[in-house]
């Protein structure tokens, strides 16, 4: 018979005795953080509290536009058409008056109208106009802080007129003249020979840009390729086609025309329109358009423009090559 030896056996205690020192120091840490946290939070001698959120006003803080109105005459005698007070009178005068604005006024009337104790647009940041308007306004505007106007730091207050105004959704000014105060570089393209009729009147700046923001570039009420924005009222451009031209898809009605005005007939970014045919039909190693050959297509300046023969060019329906199907 084969004796079998004595065998080293773990002691059973061993894992558990592993467990407990890993349990120790993991209290030992979490202790210690909290040591810290508590220490890093406590304010040092002589420092400023931190800012606190206001707190919400009672009723009791509130005076009503009545007393408002004993030292602010000449703001709310004008105020009985402005739409803010058709919606306090649609709300049983408990809508949008002065303090839905401007915050309660109990502080600041006991105060003998101290201007630090109300909320004063003109005196406050940006951020803090817009997001006080955005507390009503954030629905129909919710594309406003990516906005081209708010990371400009272009408040509300910039282009609306709260209490004086006598224009449209309280402008501070018409359109285009308000556009035109900080667009500088497009009020001359309305001055060129063929322009859309903004300076006229009959188009408006917000008919293609929402200044509120949208997901688009420059704010435009349309897709990328600002088809959309133009076909609202170009109809007869817009489709759909069963041969659609290629650019338009791509590029957009940019690729050709001038958006707000030019100096060339409909916009054309050029001046021959055979040069902005050839933009992208023209004998290449690395485009693989189809290219016009043969005598009829000559392209030199005394013959006729590729529109002659191609007139549905923005997209036809019996016409792959885009011909006048009459």
């Amino acid at each position: 018979m084969h004796r079998i030896g004595p065998q080293t056996q773990t002691p059973k205690s061993a894992v558990p005795e592993k467990r407990l020192g890993l349990r120790a120091c993991l209290i030992l840490m979490l202790g210690a953080g909290l040591i810290c946290v508590t220490a890093l939070s406590a304010q040092a001698p002589g420092a400023k509290p931190a800012k606190t959120q206001a707190k919400e006003a009672a009723p009791a803080d509130f005076v009503g536009a009545e007393t408002c109105a004993t030292c602010h005459e000449e703001v709310s005698k004008g105020f009985a058409t402005n739409p803010h007070s058709k919606l306090a009178e649609m709300h049983g005068k408990t809508g949008i008056t002065c303090e839905g604005c401007h915050g309660a006024g109990r502080e600041h009337v006991e105060g003998g109208g101290d201007i630090t104790k109300i909320f004063n647009p003109s005196k406050a940041t940006a951020q803090e106009v817009d997001a006080k308007c955005m507390g009503c306004h954030q629905g129909k505007h919710a594309n406003f802080d990516r906005s081209a106007h708010a990371e400009g730091k272009v408040s509300c207050i910039s282009c609306h007129d709260i209490h004086n105004s006598k224009e449209e959704s309280l402008l501070k000014a018409p359109q285009p003249t308000l556009c035109y105060q900080c667009h500088t570089e497009i009020k001359s393209q309305f001055s060129m020979p063929f322009h859309h009729k903004v300076n006229e009147g009959l188009v408006q700046c917000s008919d293609c840009h929402d200044p509120h923001g949208t997901f688009e570039r420059k704010s435009l009420k349309s897709a990328a390729q600002q088809d959309l924005v133009c076909v609202k009222c170009h109809t007869e451009t817009g489709g759909p086609f069963v041969y659609e031209h290629a650019a338009i898809k791509t590029e957009g009605c940019t690729a050709c025309h001038f958006p707000h005005g030019g100096p060339n007939p409909r916009l054309l970014n050029r001046a021959n329109v055979n040069t902005i045919c050839l933009q992208c039909h023209s004998p290449s190693t690395n485009f693989t358009s189809f290219t016009p050959t043969g005598p009829a297509h000559s392209q030199a300046a005394q013959y006729q423009a590729c529109t002659i023969c191609h007139t549905a060019i923005h997209g036809s329906n019996v016409s792959n090559v885009f011909f006048n199907p009459n």
